[in-house]
Formats: C-alpha cells, sequence, structure tokens
C-alpha cells in the first residue's frame, strides 16, 4: 500500500493492474483501514478474490480484524472439504472475542495459510495479503459478483 497516492498493488498475475484502495477511518482507533477495490466483500466481514487460475482466496477485511483485536489463534477449515456459502468454516480469536468466519461462496477448500497456525497475528499486520485464510475452488455457478463491492462494504460499515 502506497499510503501517500492510496493505491493498493495486487498480488495476483496481472502485477501491473492497481486498484483504488478505500479508506475507513476506525472509531476504536482512528487509523485508516483498507477496502481494496479489486475485493468483494461480505456482510459478515469476509472478503473473496478471483485469482488468475479461477480460484478464490478468502480473508477477513480490515475492519473485522481491527474490531477484533490482536489474534492468538485461527482455526482453519480442513483441505477437501466442501463449503457451501455463507457455512462457519473458520474460527479467530482474540484477546477481546472468538468470531466464526463464513464461506462466501460455496466451493471446495484447496488451500489453507498454515503459517497462521503459528503467527495469527498476521491477519492483523495483513489483512489483505500475508493474513488471508483459504483458498477454495468455486462450486458450479457460484458467483462473486453477488457479494459487496468495495463501495457497497464500505457505506455497511459506517
Amino acid at each position: 500500500m502506497c499510503w501517500a497516492c492510496r493505491v493498493m498493488h495486487t498480488p495476483s498475475g496481472a502485477a501491473a493492474e492497481m486498484a483504488t484502495a478505500f479508506i475507513y477511518r476506525s472509531h476504536a482507533a482512528d487509523a485508516a483501514l483498507e477496502f481494496p477495490q479489486h475485493l468483494r466483500y461480505t456482510l459478515s466481514h469476509e472478503w473473496a478474490a478471483r485469482e488468475p487460475n479461477g480460484d478464490i482466496l478468502v480473508g477477513i477485511s480490515a475492519l473485522a480484524q481491527d474490531s477484533l483485536g490482536e489474534l492468538v489463534y485461527v482455526e482453519l477449515p480442513a483441505v477437501g472439504r466442501s463449503l457451501s456459502a455463507g457455512e462457519a468454516c473458520a474460527v479467530v480469536e482474540s484477546t477481546k472475542a472468538a468470531s466464526d468466519v463464513y464461506a462466501p461462496i460455496a466451493g471446495e477448500v484447496l488451500a489453507v495459510n498454515e503459517s497462521l497456525r503459528d503467527a495469527p497475528q498476521t491477519v492483523n499486520e495483513s489483512p489483505y495479503e500475508a493474513g488471508w485464510l483459504f483458498r477454495i475452488r468455486p462450486a458450479a455457478g457460484a458467483d462473486l459478483s453477488t457479494l459487496l463491492t468495495a463501495e457497497a462494504y464500505q457505506a455497511q460499515a459506517q
């Protein structure tokens, strides 16, 4: 993130593309939180990013991690598990609370971010990059366009 120009450089194969990040002022810490425009969001604060091969990377938003505080534990779904859209499939726990993480779309879990088992705080430090939770292969008919855009998510979050 380039703080001077408020531009997020996408980590995907389309590295030359850049997406404007929407900024939300946190009520708790008055710190700027990002809502990268290239992601889709859920009302339960998950984000989803389509990778070049069609798989979907899933994590929790900067707003969610900011609300939870420092994460101390992450429970990830089993690789190979089939998920329904909206199904609770992971848990993030902080010193304040534990929260379920829901599948943004239906699909099969292909991979999980194993590094979070030893370093759950990575979600706090980098919620949209190193702090991703799991990768899914979308089920037939699963459509990211049904999720919220950055603008719509930001409007709901205020």
